[in-house]
């Protein structure tokens, strides 16, 4: 994953100082069992993962590219399972190895369209047929502010609108649904519920995100 591995200096800097606030939907996970095998993949220092734990989830774990935030999630939570990604977004584990994967943030990381569907490929590959993915992210937003940052990053570096840079050196990407739709389409996945959310961004920024449940065919 080309994008996310050329921003490991911003997460184990800049980045690794950042909170996280995309709410968890325990209600969509009513029917998982408290012993199902999930993962929080491009958990950051951890919260998703430690709010499963808290809440029964017996075999939950957490991996994302940056070792200064897996060092600060194995700091808050020593008692969990915490891995370093050192070729994104492989997981070096076996198909089939989780019943849930979370997805909390991590594609608005992941301006490259191949390098997100290569993602998400992943995931495929490491859920149980029938398993779910739960997508918390960013949609595009429409206030004047973002729509200059969307185009003037477009009209510099050619990127897919939607693509920004933040102030202090994060490349981003807001998202059109229908390309999250599309996107679990190709992967073989079919969207089980959605739901839009507003969500604190980790520059402080109240912004319109969405949460997608989605089913591995």
């Amino acid at each position: 994953m080309k994008d996310p591995g050329d921003q490991i200096a911003y997460w184990d800097s800049i980045g690794a100082t950042k909170t996280f606030t995309h709410p968890v939907n325990l209600t969509w996970l009513t029917g998982v069992g408290r012993t199902a095998r999930i993962l929080d993949y491009g958990c950051g220092y951890g919260r998703v993962t430690a709010e499963l734990s808290e809440h029964g989830f017996s075999d939950v774990s957490g991996a994302d590219p940056s070792p200064t935030l897996i060092a600060r999630a194995r700091r808050l939570r020593p008692d969990l399972r915490f891995t370093v990604l050192t070729s994104p977004p492989e997981l070096p584990c076996d198909p089939e190895t989780f019943d849930v994967v979370l997805l909390f943030a991590v594609l608005t990381c992941v301006p490259d369209d191949d390098t997100r569907q290569a993602l998400v490929t992943e995931l495929n590959r490491l859920l149980t047929p029938g398993g779910l993915l739960y997508i918390s992210d960013m949609i595009l937003q429409d206030d004047e502010r973002n729509r200059h940052r969307y185009a003037t990053h477009a009209d510099r570096f050619n990127t897919p609108y939607g693509v920004f840079a933040t102030d202090d050196g994060a490349v981003c990407r807001h998202h059109d649904i229908s390309e999250l739709h599309t996107l679990l389409l190709l992967s073989d996945f079919d969207l089980v519920d959605e739901h839009p959310i507003k969500v604190t961004t980790m520059n402080g920024h109240q912004s319109q995100a969405v949460q997608i449940l989605a089913r591995k065919r």
